[in-house]
């Protein structure tokens, strides 16, 4: 049997390739043969031809944003979330002959694709667009810190700052104009970006370029159904009349509608974040730690740093959020924890490949990648997310109160080094090491026990 398969998750980094990899393993023990195209951040590597596509019996997508399935027409095609290919590859080669043909874009709906996962695919895809920016906007801000200050003070430092503000100041308009054109193709481009940015003008935020996304994809998507014109006029369609209906359209409801009651609850969120204090901040840090930690990066990990990056943007330059830093420092205890157990205190409680996916955890870790604690996770998800989500709150209320702050969005231990980039850095940084202790400690006495309980079972047997 010949596969051929696509991955894609929404920041185009760890899940992607670990997808892939899964797939890859999973088919050479099967004996079938596959080529996987991973479509990370850096773009399509490995692409497939069309006479690798044509020799396929099936195809394979997984993926947490929306993938262009054009050159699969008449293929079986199996479509689900990147996850799946991650811990459940052989069921996908089980599934994968039986699956639907795929027919076109308007008419094929995969096995086990509902609008619902629609939806949260097409939320993935915006954000997998904007979170670039995000990152390049912050540590561009970050580096203006480390050669001008917090206050970016010199012409290099305030030029650089400038740069990180323009970066940061494109995600809303792109995660906008990518989710509409998740959900209508290129035509719900233009209104999509339009609608992020009246939602960056009017302070209506995270919430506001979303809803704006998907009122443009939905509203281009309804036009197109409606408007039919004589076939000498039919490309105006797509430049022309699609173009300026939807952004009037959008733009306006966005303006009068939509972005008035989003944009007060933004700032009445900003108004109570920014009055927390004592013991209400302390578990408005257990609760993102916890949440950081639950689904490693996954939809609940995402709400958390969202939330965390919106309450940076709404900051001045140079100040710096106690909530953006819980959310980074609590981010990087999984897969630092997990190195941790499984490279230093419970080697032989590990197999050949954990431990050597704990070496790169160590790197993953402090680059604030949660995902490096997906294979362990995979292989004992209950003892793991339970111990790294313990770990994971402790640090994030531990940071609050230390009153830690962090003036950029991401970046992991390599902001540490940047001088005004973090508050109180040395309590943040122990901050860290308790919570990466405590959830390692943890994960590795309750897989003590389980194989100790395991062996006393094996013997009773053999004695009965």
């Amino acid at each position: 049997m010949k596969i051929v398969s696509i991955t894609s998750c929404s920041t185009g980094i760890a899940h992607t390739y670990m997808a892939a990899e899964s797939l890859e393993i999973a088919a050479k023990n099967r004996d079938i043969e596959i080529k996987v195209e991973t479509q990370g951040s850096i773009g399509a590597e490995n692409v497939l031809s069309e006479a690798e596509i044509a020799q396929a019996d099936a195809v394979i997508i997984a993926a947490s944003t929306t993938v262009n399935k054009d050159r699969f027409v008449g293929k079986h095609l199996l479509e689900v979330d990147v996850n799946e290919a991650i811990d459940h590859p052989d069921d996908l080669f089980d599934r994968a002959p039986n699956a639907p043909i795929y027919e076109s874009s308007s008419v094929a709906k995969s096995e086990g694709k509902s609008e619902k996962s629609g939806i949260y695919s097409h939320l993935m895809t915006g954000v997998s667009y904007m979170i670039p920016f995000v990152v390049a906007g912050g540590i561009c801000i970050a580096l203006a810190f480390a050669f001008g200050g917090i206050n970016s003070e010199g012409e290099l430092a305030s030029s650089i700052n400038e740069l990180g503000g323009i970066a940061m100041g494109l995600m809303w308009p792109i995660l906008g104009g990518y989710v509409a054109f998740s959900v209508a193709d290129r035509p719900g481009l233009v209104p999509g970006m339009v609608a992020g940015m009246v939602a960056s003008n009017m302070n209506a935020g995270f919430l506001g370029a979303l809803l704006g996304g998907f009122l443009a994809g939905y509203t281009v998507l309804g036009l197109k159904k409606v408007l039919k014109l004589p076939s000498a006029f039919s490309g105006l369609l797509p430049v022309l009349i699609l173009p300026v209906i939807s952004v009037l359209f959008v733009g306006l409801i966005m303006k009068f509608v939509v972005g008035i009651p989003i944009t007060a609850l933004n700032e009445g969120i900003t108004t109570w974040l920014n009055g927390l204090s004592g013991m209400n901040s302390v578990l408005l840090g257990l609760l993102l730690g916890g949440m950081m930690a639950i689904d490693l990066a996954g939809p609940i990990g995402k709400a958390a740093y969202f939330f965390g990056v919106a309450s940076l943007t709404n900051l001045a330059t140079g100040e710096t959020s106690t909530i953006m830093a819980a959310v980074m420092i609590s981010g990087m205890v999984p897969p630092l924890a997990m190195a941790l157990s499984s490279t230093v205190l419970g080697k032989n409680l590990y197999t050949k490949e954990e431990r050597e996916a704990g070496k790169s955890a160590w790197v993953l870790g402090l680059s604030f990648i949660s995902e490096g604690a997906i294979p362990f996770a995979a292989a004992d998800p209950i003892r793991v997310l339970a111990s790294v989500t313990i770990g994971s709150a402790i640090t994030g209320g531990l940071s609050m109160i230390f009153n830690c702050g962090i003036a950029v969005p991401h970046g992991g231990f390599f902001i540490f080094l940047i001088p005004g980039a973090v508050n109180n850095v040395l309590m943040y940084v122990l901050a860290l090491l308790v919570g990466t202790a405590i959830s390692g400690f943890l994960v590795t006495a309750v897989k003590m026990y389980a194989r100790r309980n395991q062996a006393t079972s094996n013997q009773r047997i053999e004695e009965e």
